[in-house]
């Protein structure tokens, strides 16, 4: 018989705010094709135990360990002063004990991203990305790297390694074969067949087993946009440098293609310069009576994410004036170009029309783009082979190694 100890920590007596600070994965590739496009160098750092360096500020009581039992108090409790793998407060005074070190070494937070500080030295810069206990760095100026890094094992227990240019999880990819029992799979030519129709008639599957390939390959999507909506292992994302570091997006929506439920699919991907650093693949949550509905809900939603990034973007010292969104629809343009009510889009949610309420303040441009041209398309629905390996190569995911 096996018995278990469980702390049982309650909110508003053992804690009272809980935060991490998990960077957003866009975030981190916004910094990669920046560093790749500045020639940075980037190096990771990973914090051994990085939680038990954060100071608590409620009170919590722990037993004594055994072993380090006091021989004159035996029956009494030890308080933290510390907090441990396990307390749901944990990562919040690891964020700030670190926040506090950066900010008194000089450091700026990010005015949007709170993961995100920068350190400016004459007219170089270092930049410091943080993942709970993961830390990504670069720089211009090797002086300032290396120092940092030093600063950082000084104050901290770290371990030190260099990132490649290229993001791939092809580790992972043959992991999760291996996992499902699909160890040596047929290849196929695109990640879903344009014929395939599914519907609720066909047999049960296991749920669990459903469940967990589904979160296996939306983490895989990290470095994979072209099976974001629906594989080939060795493919990854590739980041060049040297590159004009413009920012663009496109979006593009499938118009009732859920055969069960008629609700649309929204597709979306956003670059800096040529590197795609942000992209989506999600249905709709209401059901669209146009395909003129479905593409204006479609490019609402990457004008959320452009201006996003445009406000991260100035931290890194970026400006930019309108953003071009490309879309193929041209009577969605006009939706949001003429704010005028037609039979067809008087219901639209207002949350909707805040399209239009930046392309009239001049942040957003709106741009028809031919749908032949259109690399949202690969987010939204299974392609035929030739349109699937042409819009894969624009999004710059190809064999690096």
């Amino acid at each position: 018989m096996v018995v278990r100890n469980k702390a049982r920590l309650k909110e508003g007596i053992d804690y009272e705010e809980t935060f991490a600070p998990v960077a957003r994965l866009e975030a981190i590739r916004i910094l990669l094709a920046f560093a790749a496009s500045k020639g940075f160098k980037l190096q990771q750092m990973d914090v051994k135990l990085a939680f038990l360096n954060g100071y608590i500020e409620e009170k919590v009581y722990v037993r004594q360990p055994p072993g380090f039992e006091s021989s004159k108090f035996p029956d009494r409790v030890y308080k933290l002063r510390k907090a441990l793998y396990g307390l749901k407060q944990a990562p919040r005074p690891w964020y700030a004990r670190l926040k506090s070190f950066l900010l008194k070494s000089g450091f700026v937070m990010g005015s949007v991203d709170k993961t995100l500080f920068l350190l400016s030295r004459g007219g170089d810069t270092l930049i410091v990305q943080i993942y709970v206990d993961d830390i990504i760095f670069g720089g211009s100026c090797h002086y300032l790297v290396s120092n940092f890094a030093e600063q950082m094992s000084r104050e901290f227990e770290m371990s030190l390694m260099v990132l490649p240019q290229a993001a791939d999880q092809a580790k992972y990819t043959r992991d999760i074969l291996k996992k499902f029992d699909m160890g040596d799979p047929k290849p196929m030519t695109t990640p879903m067949s344009t014929n395939t129709t599914l519907d609720e008639d066909r047999e049960a599957v296991d749920q669990k087993k459903f469940r967990g390939m589904i979160v296996s390959l939306m983490y895989l999507t990290v470095t994979r946009p072209d099976i974001q909506f629906a594989f080939t292992p060795k493919l990854g994302l590739w980041y060049s440098s040297g590159s004009f570091l413009s920012l663009r997006g496109f979006s593009d929506a499938d118009h009732a293609g859920c055969r069960i439920d008629r609700k649309s699919t929204s597709g979306t991907c956003e670059f800096l310069g040529i590197s795609l650093v942000s992209w989506s693949s999600r249905k709709q949550a209401s059901v669209s009576l146009s395909t003129t509905e479905a593409e204006y809900i479609a490019a609402a939603s990457c004008c959320s994410q452009l201006l996003w990034m445009k406000a991260t973007l100035s931290d890194f010292g970026l400006s930019f004036g309108r953003i071009p969104l490309l879309v193929d629809s041209t009577s969605a343009i006009s939706v949001a170009k003429n704010p005028v009510l037609h039979s067809r889009t008087k219901h639209i949610d207002v949350r909707f029309h805040f399209l239009r309420d930046h392309y009239e303040k001049g942040d957003i441009d709106l741009i028809h783009v031919a749908t032949q041209n259109q690399l949202a398309d690969i987010l939204t629905k299974p392609l035929e082979f030739s349109a699937f390996v042409r819009f894969r190569g624009v999004l710059g995911v190809c064999y690096p190694f």
